[in-house]
């Protein structure tokens, strides 16, 4: 019988050693001494923790993961998205050093000049996009103030209902509203109920549209919705859509965002981006969401916007973000000193070193040797997904033609063997997303890593 989970090793394997400018690898892999630590841990940890790639993480320095071991690991993994200047990125670490020695690292909601000068940096980044932000501390606190900001505006214009239609497949979060928005029925089992306000429709997978057009395939979902009795001017607040498919990478096609947004403006719906793996450089544009030229009413934006510290935030109009009122929505650690210092940084990091531009020019590279692999095992690799910085391969079973998540799952396994750390999705996807700062030869060498690690399991 075929396997259908595959759970990573813990005990050390002897493997061949690797030293070249960006990687080491010295011992066998886990190295000794990491199975204790892991055992230990889950004494006193929940097992939700679990399940990474069984490495004890020592240090991080700008796209290279070391343990105490001296193993040292080209990072393609950003920490899920965090990353995106660097781990420990110099500028980010003086910043917050100074706020440290000030002191000042907490005053809830009182006043501080450093909340004044990143908050307008942060809208300034946005081009003239947006005009007020909302600070928090993680991106699930964001998507649930995207959503309550969504139902007062249409509180406000008198809706009947305050519905809010999502994409299937979409990811917004683990507390109880952002797990309602998204779709995994198995994992909001726990909440008890759905809410009657919440819709989902259809994502357009490539492989979902077939003949159709993407216009066609939105239209069908709406229509579902309209057939079940949803009046989208009467019963609709927002559409929420996180920027592409985050277990995947994939993108919408951009004629399917933009009827989505024709609906909006119809019928007076705010559109909704969750921005979280998106934002902030990662895909080549500064927000994800401007790959389809349409202007979101909110967005709601996390991880690489604070390089390491618990920052996340809406922003929107004034009209929209000012709809609450004072005292009514706040964070016990939002806009504290230390986050806004790091986040601050960390935006004039991707403004003076150019990380936009960047990250489009080598995810220009990263997509061209990615395809390459793919036409090399064209029975095992079925996409390559993503933009900029962010990409993901599909794998499929070479005999049936269907998704396979065993070998991503043993591709992550062999390339940290070898000195490279992967998105392990435990689907039939890897994803990559290494630092925007991380230099061409690094980049080029992982890849190759991947290239030689799939060539050694399915030959």
């Amino acid at each position: 019988m075929k396997k259908t989970k595959y759970t990573f090793s813990r005990t050390p394997v002897e493997v061949p050693s690797v030293e070249t400018k960006h990687r080491r690898i010295k011992t066998a892999i886990p190295a000794h001494g990491t199975e204790s630590i892991l055992l230990e841990l889950e004494k006193y940890e929940s097992r939700s923790m679990q399940g990474q790639l069984p490495i004890v993480w020592d240090r991080a320095e700008d796209f290279n993961v070391f343990d105490k071991s001296g193993n040292k690991w080209i990072d393609f993994t950003s920490t899920i998205f965090v990353s995106n200047v660097g781990h420990a990125n110099p500028r980010v670490l003086d910043a917050i050093r100074a706020t440290l020695d000030k002191p000042l690292l907490h005053c809830y909601a009182y006043t501080h000049e450093l909340r004044l000068e990143y908050l307008r940096e942060l809208i300034g980044f946005t081009n003239g996009q947006f005009e007020k932000a909302f600070l928090l501390s993680a991106g699930t606190e964001a998507t649930e103030a995207g959503m309550k900001l969504a139902r007062m505006y249409g509180q406000k214009k008198c809706k009947r209902r305050p519905g809010v239609i999502c994409i299937e497949g979409n990811w917004h979060g683990r507390t109880m509203g952002a797990q309602l928005m998204s779709s995994n029925s198995v994992q909001k089992e726990w909440i008890g109920y759905y809410d009657p306000n919440i819709y989902h429709i259809p994502f357009p997978y490539p492989w979902s549209l077939n003949t159709r057009s993407s216009a066609d395939f939105l239209q069908a979902g709406i229509d579902r919705l309209v057939s079940g009795g949803l009046d989208l001017k009467k019963d609709v607040c927002a559409f929420m859509l996180e920027t592409f498919q985050g277990w995947g990478a994939v993108f919408y096609p951009q004629d399917f965002v933009q009827a989505i947004e024709q609906i909006c403006r119809r019928n007076d719906i705010l559109l909704v981006f969750d921005e979280m793996q998106a934002g902030f450089a990662r895909t080549g544009k500064r927000f994800g969401y401007e790959h389809y030229q349409v202007s979101p009413d909110l967005i709601c934006c996390g991880k690489g916007m604070g390089s390491g510290v618990p920052l996340s935030c809406v922003m929107g109009s004034a009209e929209i973000m000012d709809l609450p009122d004072v005292g009514s929505m706040s964070s016990t650690h939002s806009a504290n000193p230390l986050v806004c210092s790091a986040g601050l940084a960390t935006l004039k990091e991707i403004e003076e070193r150019g990380l936009v531009k960047e990250a489009n020019r080598k995810g220009n590279l990263l997509h061209e040797k990615l395809t390459h692999i793919k036409d090399k095992f064209p029975g095992h690799i079925s996409y390559v997904s993503g933009k900029g910085l962010v990409a993901a391969l599909l794998f499929c079973d070479s005999q049936s033609g269907k998704p396979d998540s065993i070998l991503p799952s043993m591709l992550s396994e062999r390339c940290m063997q070898k000195g490279l750390l992967v998105v392990h999705t435990g689907r039939e996807s890897i994803k990559i997303a290494p630092p925007l700062t991380i230099p061409d030869e690094a980049l080029l060498e992982g890849l190759s890593i991947m290239d030689e690690a799939l060539s050694e399991i399915v030959d």
